[in-house]
């Protein structure tokens, strides 16, 4: 069953990354892609207290494929320049949230809204990899197996 979140950006930061996180585990993430989902949209909340409206609004919804978060900042100053001239500056200690959210995310999409900037967060599921019963994984270059894998 598909269910949307929708939840007011509060202070508490904690509480949304928890929502976020039951939410995401529901739809089938997992692993680092849950944490992905969790950081961005704790980074992309960060930047609407610090650089835009310090209101606005979180709906997550599941899909086949995956999640979609979007951050509606209602002082909309978030623009498309902004999203592409993020970097990480290696001087500073702040300033690299964008890049950051954009490299945990499969798409990042931004609007104008006219109520606000709309920044949405695409997680796209990715299928577990299985290994059939009786075979090994093979080893990575440069490492060994383990006495108890050579007995295996």
């Amino acid at each position: 069953m598909n269910f949307e979140l929708r939840c007011p950006i509060s202070f508490d930061l904690g509480y949304i990354r928890d929502l976020l996180r039951v939410h995401g585990e529901h739809h089938g993430l997992d692993g680092e892609q849950l944490d992905g989902l969790v950081l961005a949209v704790n980074e992309a909340v960060t930047n609407v207290f610090d650089h835009g409206g310090q209101a606005g609004l979180i709906t997550a919804r599941g899909h086949d494929h995956g999640v979609i978060v979007e951050i509606l900042d209602i002082g909309g100053r978030l623009t498309q320049e902004h999203l592409a001239a993020a970097t990480v500056d290696a001087t500073g200690s702040r300033g690299f949230g964008l890049w950051v959210i954009q490299s945990l995310c499969d798409e990042v999409t931004l609007e104008d809204t006219g109520s606000g900037s709309l920044l949405t967060l695409h997680f796209h599921d990715r299928p577990t990899t299985v290994i059939p019963f009786g075979r090994r994984a093979g080893r990575r270059r440069g490492t060994q197996d383990s006495p108890s894998a050579r007995t295996a």
